[in-house]
């Protein structure tokens, strides 16, 4: 029998995220059998923290669930012919170290994975939030070659690969980050324009001097204030993908306008907000292409890991603070 640790929502979060609000716990796992439901049991390698668990803790969680997450998982113990012990694989089991599974519920790595590059990969530029970034600016911005992209939230998990992928499309990108190591980070990727949005002056003047002639596609992470200013900077007839709102997900009191109808009809706007998930039928595209560029060198990455199980609440928290520089990771 194995005794699993495990992360649970003690408390639901009221403003910001506390370590208070978490427990961790230990649980005991049933053994894996040849005739039974669970034929696989596995360790987690590696798990991710996220900002879409801040609101989706709320809307789907009840207190004392474990943690809702994704992890890369090695197979410790396998009684399904399908999987060998020492594979690795994609799962969305939680805050755990250990679980057991039937196998449906599993993602493999890519088989054209290289054994050089690291498979936290799988949960970062080659995974979820690079698949955001895709599919967002494919089918959502539908960008085309020649066009001004602005992204916030630039040098995160989904923004930096955003940045990129525009570039290869042949799109001119702007992004602003919370910090002049973001900011040089962006610069270092291929981003023509970058900006710190905490130290400039006025938001209004750092956008039109970083694109005078306004922007086509807009991808936004983050709401509030900056969405309701960026806006007013976009081109007639330009798209607006929205893929975030981390600048509101932890406020007590809702935000207020400024509100958005006049240019988004002065301009004929399209904005569309978006989930990854709309596309699990060409994930399998998604993530070749993502493979393809990242080994080809044409999408650099960059990971913020935190070692320990027990700090998942702390790297959590970081994240959404801003403390991570591209994808924050946990190591097991």
């Amino acid at each position: 029998m194995v005794t699993a640790k495990v992360w649970v929502l003690k408390k639901h979060f009221e403003g910001f995220p506390k370590t208070s609000d978490f427990d961790l716990k230990k649980i005991e796992l049933p053994n894996v059998k040849d005739g039974g439901k669970w034929k696989l049991l596995l360790e987690s390698v590696f798990l991710s923290v996220d900002p879409y668990m801040r609101p989706y803790s709320q809307r789907d969680m009840k207190e004392g669930d474990i943690m809702i997450g994704t992890q890369v998982a090695r197979i410790v113990e396998s009684k399904n012919p399908a999987f060998t012990v020492g594979d690795f694989v994609v799962a969305r089991s939680g805050w755990r170290t250990h679980f057991i599974s039937g196998g449906k519920d599993l993602q493999r790595l890519p088989s054209s994975w290289p054994e050089s590059l690291p498979k936290s990969l799988a949960l970062g530029t080659v995974g979820m939030p690079g698949l955001t970034a895709y599919f967002g600016l494919l089918e959502v911005c539908k960008m085309k070659p020649g066009e001004t992209v602005l992204v916030n939230a630039a040098a995160g998990a989904v923004g930096s690969v955003v940045g990129q992928l525009a570039k290869i499309g042949g799109c001119k990108v702007v992004g602003c980050a919370g910090s002049d190591d973001k900011v040089a980070y962006l610069k270092e990727i291929g981003f023509d324009e970058a900006f710190n949005y905490k130290t400039v002056t006025s938001l209004d003047e750092a956008l039109h001097k970083a694109s005078p002639d306004g922007y086509d596609c807009f991808f936004d992470n983050v709401g509030g204030e900056f969405a309701s200013i960026a806006i007013n900077h976009m081109k007639k007839y330009g798209r607006i993908a929205v893929c975030g709102a981390i600048s509101q997900y932890n406020d007590s009191v809702p935000q207020k306008g400024p509100y958005i109808q006049i240019p988004m009809i002065f301009k004929e706007l399209q904005m569309e907000g978006f989930i990854v998930s709309r596309w699990n039928n060409r994930w399998e595209e998604g993530l070749r292409a993502l493979l393809k560029w990242v080994v080809e060198g044409k999408v650099k990455y960059h990971e913020q890991v935190t070692e320990g199980f027990e700090n998942m609440p702390v790297a959590f928290i970081g994240m959404l603070k801003g403390e991570n520089l591209g994808k924050a990771i946990v190591k097991v």
